[in-house]
């Protein structure tokens, strides 16, 4: 070696140790920065959490408002709540990926190198794209999560409205008209194995008149002692409230003449509760004794248990006095001549279903037999069995105890077939319309692929070269769409299910004199989320089939034709 050549040695190599120190202090001020940014994504997820708790906390002790009634405040609280959890679950599934990509690239040779594509710094038009098809199929993803959760829960709302309001079996004639010798057809259907409980109803319809309006109701007599077995009556008695028995009034009228003066006897669209107050002052001693009787004792009347919607129709409150006028009365001179009588608001109750409330009134089954001349006669016997949704599988058997061809049995499926019929063609509909919006994101994966394809063309004509096979290229580009697919999915349906969930559990308040509902009702089932997550991932996959079979024909001569 010549002795010139010495320094020029000399400092080659010296300019390559401080290249690999310069290397080295790069990466390891990288490797400091990612390990200073990984803590902070850790102690914010930490403090996120922290705050997701306490706000829960927070949240659980405040007051249940009724009706339209709300504040500010526990808006705000609850909104609070529902934001930091799903900041809390988003946070935490972006953790989750480096971990996830790292076990990807731990196993075959597509999947590593797929994964690697993923983690690798791109142009910046096609770090833009690769973005907005997260972004896209985590917004479709998270709309059709979202939707269905919606539909699911005013679905399931309804159904157990109904469920609540009417018996699971109806066992009538197909007229509507009354028969008689029940008795022993109640007892076989009551000894049925499955059936919980069963009782006698009298149904007719009539005009109900007040001092101030008049509305259509439907009259059902019902036994008080076994009703609550088989529809929840008794529990959406919302006025009176200090009694006991919420049916009390309605099986001892006479007590509807001197209610306490601390008695709730009606409720407001804002949840106030309106009492019944003082009784008149003490009347004087010249007062006629025939007027004093009527004032002090007024006159014994039937008991009528009527739904919010009607009373606030009527104008009335538990105690007051409505007529109730049916067409079907007696002979008189001028034909037939219409049947009335005074009836005493014995309860007023909340179903949570505007037809219900609007509509349906409840008297004692002798009282309803006498008012309609059907004495010794029911039109209906309900039937509550121990699995609703089976109800249909004990039909046969109730048609067997029951052993008359004039009488027909259906259970609450047949009654409201169209309704559930159009409630889910309705979620089908709407499951596939937003699919729509996934496979329009999933569009933006095939012009990822595309542009990747073109700025890898090098690399896939060098591995080619190696010995890397079309299907290997193939895979690799599939595995790569579908790792961008699977993470708009996951952020989709993981925000979804945040915002759902938290929905559920803390309430999104309605007003009530709208939707006659005070929250927006959700169903989070872990079987919707599955199809939205496996519908997202099979249109993912299906969009990444053409660019990556483009890649996989990319011939080596054509790859590095120009480098």
């Amino acid at each position: 070696m010549k002795p010139l050549a010495l320094p020029a040695v000399a400092a080659g190599l010296t300019a390559v140790v401080a290249a690999m120190a310069f290397l080295a202090w790069r990466a390891r001020v990288d490797l400091r920065r990612r390990e200073g940014t990984r803590a902070a994504l850790e102690t914010a997820g930490a403090l996120l959490g922290a705050v997701f708790l306490g706000l829960a906390y927070w949240t659980e002790r405040l007051p249940n408002l009724r009706g339209a009634a709300w504040t500010l405040r526990d808006m705000l609280v609850r909104a609070g709540t529902i934001l930091a959890g799903v900041l809390f679950l988003v946070g935490t599934v972006v953790a989750l990926l480096p971990w996830g990509l790292d076990l990807l690239e731990g196993r075959s040779f597509s999947s590593y190198i797929a994964a690697r594509h993923v983690r690798a710094k791109k142009s910046g038009f096609l770090t833009l794209i690769s973005g907005l098809s997260i972004f896209a199929v985590a917004l479709g993803s998270f709309s059709l999560s979202g939707a269905i959760s919606v539909m699911g829960g005013f679905s399931s709302d309804l159904k157990r409205k109904i469920l609540g309001n009417n018996a699971h079996i109806v066992v009538d004639t197909t007229s509507q008209s009354s028969w008689s010798d029940y008795a022993p057809v109640l007892e076989r259907v009551r000894a049925l194995p499955g059936v919980l409980a069963a009782t006698p109803v009298v149904q007719g319809e009539v005009m109900a008149s007040s001092a101030s309006n008049l509305a259509g109701v439907v009259v059902h007599g019902i036994d008080p002692a076994t009703i609550g077995d088989v529809i929840d009556l008794r529990k959406n008695i919302e006025a009176p409230v200090k009694v006991d028995d919420k049916l009390a009034y309605l099986e001892n009228p006479e007590l509807l003449r001197h209610i306490p003066q601390d008695e709730v006897i009606g409720i407001g669209s804002g949840g106030e509760e309106y009492l019944k107050g003082p009784d008149l002052p003490p009347l004087g001693d010249d007062l006629d004794p025939a007027v004093r009787a009527v004032v002090e004792s007024p006159p014994l009347r039937p008991g009528l248990v009527v739904g919010r919607e009607l009373a606030k129709t009527l104008h009335i409150y538990v105690g007051d006095e409505i007529t109730l006028v049916s067409p079907l009365g007696d002979l008189g001179p001028m034909g037939v001549m219409p049947k009335t009588r005074k009836f005493r608001i014995a309860g007023i109750f909340y179903s949570g279903m505007y037809e219900y409330d609007a509509t349906h009134v409840y008297t004692t089954l002798a009282e309803a037999a006498d008012y309609f001349g059907t004495p010794n006669q029911i039109t209906t016997i309900e039937v509550k069995v121990d699995d609703a949704e089976s109800a249909d599988r004990l039909t046969p058997a109730v048609v067997a105890a029951v052993d008359r061809p004039s009488l027909v049995v259906r259970d609450w499926r047949e009654i409201n077939k169209n309704l559930f019929s159009a409630l889910k063609l309705e979620r089908i509909a709407t499951f596939l319309i937003l699919s729509i919006e996934i496979i329009v994101a999933s569009f933006c994966i095939v012009s990822t692929l595309l542009l990747m394809m073109a700025e890898k063309s090098k690399e896939i004509a060098i591995l080619k070269a190696l010995g890397a096979t079309d299907g290997a290229i193939l895979r690799t580009f599939m595995t790569e769409g579908m790792i961008i697919g699977g993470i708009g999915t996951m952020l989709g349906v993981s925000t979804g299910l945040a915002l759902c969930t938290g929905l559920s559990w803390f309430g999104l308040r309605l007003d009530p004199d709208v939707y006659y509902i005070d929250r927006l009702p959700i169903n989070v089932s872990a079987l919707d989320y599955g199809i939205v997550t496996l519908a997202a991932l099979t249109i993912c996959t299906i969009a990444t089939i053409f660019p990556a079979k483009q890649a996989s024909q990319l011939r080596p001569v054509d790859g590095l034709r120009y480098e």
